[in-house]
C-alpha cells in the first residue's frame, strides 16, 4: 500500500466498489451527496465515483464536514498500518495521540516529547493526515465515548470526563457533530448486546467488554502462544483461552483479558479510573500488532522461495509486543543467554519482592511489574543474577527512571537503539529484541539469534549472521515478522497456542 493512498482516486473508487475489508483504516470515503464518511467495506450500496472524494483520516472527513456513517461505524475501523512501519515525525506523533499524549499533555507536551514546535507538528499532520494534533485527539475522545455510551451503563457526565473531554457541553456538542445524534440518542440506539440495562448505575467493578478488530488473516499460534510460555507469574496468565495480564497506565492500574474471536479479539477490561480506557485500548492493540498489513507482510515475505512455503502455511503471522516497553527492556536483559524457564524464574523474584500488589477476583493476577524507579533503588548485591547482568539490570532501570533513555511509542527506532547499544552488558540481540518488540519497529532483524540460526539452517538459508542479514535485505521492511516465520520452525512453546 502506497503512502497518501487517499490521493489514488481509481484505486481506492475500486477498493470501495468491491467492498475490500483489507483497505480500512488506510483511507475513508466522504460521499457529496449524504455528507457521511465510510469505510471502504460499508455494506451500503456504494455511491457514484462522481459523489466520492476520500480522506486520509476519519478527523480528516470531519474537518471537511462529514458525519460518521451509522451502518459501517468508520470510527471503529483497524488503524493505519502506515504508522507502525514508519519512524518519521508523523508516525511518531500518530502513535503518541493513540496513546493519549495530547489528551493529558496537550499539544506542547506531543511537541516535547518529539523534539519539535507546535507549528511544524501541526504543519505536517495537516499535510499528511488532513487533520492537527487537536482535531485527532478530539476524535479519539469522541470513538471513547462511543465506546462509553454503548457499552457501558455509566452516566454521560462521568462518560464526558472519562473520555477526555474538560466539560459536558463540548462532550454533548462533539458526539452530536460526529454522530449527528446526542449522547442520549445513541445509548438508545445501541444494540441490545451491548447496551447498559440499568442507565445511571454504576458499571460493575469498572469492567468493560469490547471488541478488538484486525485485517484478516491473523495466526493466533506464535501471537498468543509466545505470550503464554513468556508469562511472569503473577503478572501474565493464560485462563479460559485468554491471555490475561496486569497494566500500569497512566491514571491507575487494570487488568485485560484477551480471546481470540471470529474476526475480532474479545477485549475485557477492568480498570480503577476510566479515563485508562482510550490508553488501556491503544497497549492492548499494539500488544498483539493488531493494525499490521498481513497482506503488505505476507506478500513480501512470499517473494522468497525460501520463506513462501512458510508463509502459505500459516499467513498472517504477528509479532507479539508488549504493554510497557520499560517492563519488556528489563525481562530482555533477564532473559539474556538462558532459557525461557529461567527468564520467567528471575522476572517473577522481582515482581514477588517489588511489584506493585494489585487484586483480581477472577484469576491468578497478584502484581504490576516493578516500576523502573523501585528497580533503580535496588541493592544490586540482592539479586540472583551473575555479576554483569546486575550491573546491566541496574543502570538500564537507572536511566529508564532519571529519563535520560525513553522508551514509548514515540520513540525514534534508530536514536534508543543507539543509546541502548551504549549501555553495558548491551549487545546486538538485546537492543534488536526491545526494537522488534517493544518499540514497534518491523523491520527489527536477530541474525545471531539461535532459534533464527537453526531455522536458517533448515531452511538452506545462509549460517553466518553477515550473510543471513545480507539475504535478508530482500524482506525489509517486515524483517521482525521473517523472524516469527523462522522462529515458527522449531516445536519451541512460543510456538503453540495453549490447550
Amino acid at each position: 500500500m502506497p503512502t497518501g493512498m487517499h490521493t489514488d482516486t481509481e484505486r481506492c473508487v475500486r477498493a470501495v466498489q468491491s467492498k475490500d475489508a483489507r483497505f480500512d483504516g488506510w483511507f475513508f470515503t466522504a460521499v457529496l451527496t449524504t455528507r457521511v464518511y465510510c469505510r471502504p467495506s460499508c455494506p451500503a450500496v456504494p455511491p457514484k465515483p462522481g459523489n466520492m472524494t476520500f480522506h486520509p483520516s476519519a478527523a480528516a472527513c470531519r474537518r471537511a464536514g462529514f458525519r460518521a456513517c451509522r451502518r459501517c461505524r468508520p470510527d471503529s475501523s483497524p488503524g493505519s498500518p502506515e504508522w507502525n512501519h514508519r519512524a518519521d515525525l508523523t508516525a511518531r506523533a500518530m502513535r503518541l495521540i493513540a496513546d493519549g499524549t495530547v489528551d493529558r499533555e496537550g499539544v506542547p507536551g506531543l511537541a516535547a516529547r518529539l523534539g519539535y514546535s507546535t507549528r511544524q507538528i501541526e504543519r505536517q499532520l495537516l499535510a499528511e493526515v488532513g487533520a492537527g494534533p487537536l482535531a485527532l485527539a478530539r476524535a479519539q475522545r469522541a470513538q471513547t465515548a462511543r465506546l462509553l455510551i454503548e457499552t457501558t451503563p455509566m452516566p454521560m457526565a462521568d462518560v464526558a470526563f472519562a473520555a477526555g473531554f474538560s466539560s459536558v457541553r463540548t462532550f454533548n456538542d462533539t458526539v452530536r457533530e460526529v454522530f449527528a445524534l446526542s449522547p442520549g440518542e445513541l445509548r438508545a440506539r445501541a444494540p441490545r448486546a451491548g447496551r447498559p440495562t440499568a442507565p445511571g448505575t454504576p458499571a460493575t467493578a469498572g469492567t468493560l467488554a469490547l471488541r478488538l478488530p484486525f485485517r484478516a488473516p491473523l495466526h493466533p499460534d506464535n501471537l498468543f502462544g509466545h505470550l503464554a510460555a513468556t508469562a511472569v507469574p503473577g503478572v501474565e496468565e493464560w485462563r479460559d483461552g485468554s491471555y490475561r495480564r496486569t497494566l500500569r497506565l497512566p491514571y491507575g492500574h487494570g487488568t485485560v483479558a484477551l480471546t481470540l474471536r471470529a474476526g475480532h479479539i474479545a477485549c475485557r477490561l477492568t480498570l480503577t479510573d476510566p479515563r485508562d480506557l482510550t490508553v488501556a485500548i491503544s497497549r492492548c492493540r499494539r500488544l498483539l500488532d493488531l493494525d499490521a498489513d498481513p497482506a503488505a507482510v505476507d506478500d513480501r515475505l512470499r517473494a522468497d522461495p525460501l520463506l513462501a512455503p512458510l508463509v502459505d502455511a500459516a499467513p498472517g503471522r504477528r509479532v507479539p509486543r508488549t504493554v510497557d516497553e520499560a517492563e519488556f527492556a528489563v525481562r530482555a536483559v533477564l532473559g539474556q543467554q538462558i532459557s525461557t524457564a529461567a527468564a520467567r524464574t528471575h522476572a517473577a523474584r522481582l515482581v514477588t519482592a517489588h511489584g506493585e500488589p494489585v487484586d483480581d477476583p477472577e484469576g491468578g493476577l497478584t502484581h504490576l511489574f516493578p516500576a523502573a524507579e523501585a528497580l533503580a533503588a535496588l541493592d544490586p548485591e540482592r539479586l540472583a543474577l551473575p555479576r554483569a547482568r546486575r550491573t546491566t539490570l541496574t543502570t538500564l532501570a537507572a536511566r529508564l527512571a532519571d529519563g535520560t533513555l525513553t522508551l514509548g511509542a514515540g520513540s525514534d527506532w534508530a536514536r534508543t537503539r543507539e543509546r541502548l547499544l551504549a549501555l553495558p552488558g548491551f549487545g546486538p540481540w538485546t537492543a534488536g529484541v526491545i526494537a522488534m518488540r517493544a518499540l514497534g519497529d518491523p523491520d527489527a532483524f536477530l541474525p545471531t539469534d539461535l532459534g533464527v540460526r537453526r531455522a536458517a539452517r533448515r531452511l538452506g538459508l545462509p549460517a553466518t549472521p553477515a550473510a543471513l542479514t545480507a539475504h535478508a535485505a530482500a524482506w525489509r521492511p517486515w524483517r521482525a515478522y521473517a523472524v516469527q516465520y523462522l522462529w515458527a520452525t522449531d516445536s519451541h512453546p512460543i510456538n503453540q497456542l495453549p490447550a
